[in-house]
């Protein structure tokens, strides 16, 4: 291991959380949200983002560094107060503007609310962030029951689609959408069968609306990134403890990557130097080939 990967942990000691999507505070260790000597570079000075699943893990880290990059962050969470809180104290720290919005975006209406609030607070969007997510660890297909299977769709999928159609009326030119999701819908994942399905959705509708809206020559750039194991609020809240115990271990690099690791990936897709770049996905799984 490199001297630069030498400060990551190999994996989390035992742990569990009792419901979704988590709380980042409770974890141990603590996820890295930036890197300690990351010099940010106004990469997107006067950009606003709106961001899913904003409050902890991938989006915290997200939100943290595109302030860190000049943009102003407006973050939706489920219910997460005290993360949300953390996350809006990180971006006010890097000398930019943060709105929270909570709310549960498996509800249609609520995605309208969110944008209304955002263009009120910042007057314009120019980069969505899809990242909110819920799984659920089951072995036997027969153990997902209907309700479960609504849900992850519902939270994965379908508030993905709610929020971009509410936003895309409100992009210009150059502006971007990056979708979160994951190698598990390249490989699948014989214990997240619904969870690894709604990704693989999320994939095609990557390529479809950069597609459609390639067609339409609106400028407006769609992509994805698609993490491997990355330590999050979620890992622990959604598996037994051994498996916490063992996250990530598998991996080429022989360890669980950090969201820290994971940022960068929507950064340049955000910025001008991603503008020749849509319908692609961005693969940050720690040496995993996945050919897709």
């Amino acid at each position: 291991m490199s001297n630069n990967e030498s400060h990551y942990p190999t994996s989390a000691p035992a742990q569990t959380q009792i419901q979704q999507p988590g709380e980042q505070e409770s974890m141990y260790p603590q996820p890295e949200i930036i890197k300690e000597n990351y010099q940010g570079s106004h990469k997107l000075k006067g950009k606003i983002a709106l961001i899913s699943g904003g409050d902890s893990g991938i989006g915290r880290s997200v939100a943290v560094l595109f302030a860190r990059e000049g943009a102003d962050v407006a973050i939706i969470y489920l219910e997460e107060q005290q993360d949300a809180e953390i996350t809006r104290q990180l971006v006010e720290n890097e000398g930019q503007r943060c709105l929270l919005l909570e709310g549960d975006l498996s509800q249609p209406e609520l995605a309208a609310t969110c944008v209304e609030q955002t263009l009120q607070c910042f007057g314009k969007i120019n980069i969505l962030i899809n990242n909110a997510g819920v799984q659920y660890q089951q072995s036997d297909i027969g153990e997902i029951s209907h309700g479960q299977l609504e849900k992850t769709f519902k939270t994965n999928f379908f508030s993905m689609f709610y929020l971009t159609q509410k936003v895309l009326p409100h992009l210009q030119e150059g502006d971007s959408i990056i979708n979160t999701t994951s190698i598990t819908s390249y490989r699948g994942h014989d214990e997240l069968i619904d969870y690894a399905s709604t990704k693989g959705a999320i994939t095609t509708f990557t390529r479809s609306l950069s597609t459609n809206l390639l067609k339409q020559k609106k400028g407006i750039r769609v992509n994805a990134v698609a993490p491997g194991p990355i330590w999050t609020p979620l890992i622990p809240s959604s598996f037994d403890a051994q498996t916490v115990a063992e996250f990530g271990t598998s991996t080429p690099m022989g360890r669980m990557g950090q969201p820290s690791e994971v940022a960068p990936a929507y950064l340049f897709l955000a910025c001008d130097g991603a503008s020749y770049i849509s319908g692609q996905v961005i693969h940050v799984n720690g040496g995993e080939i996945i050919n897709g």
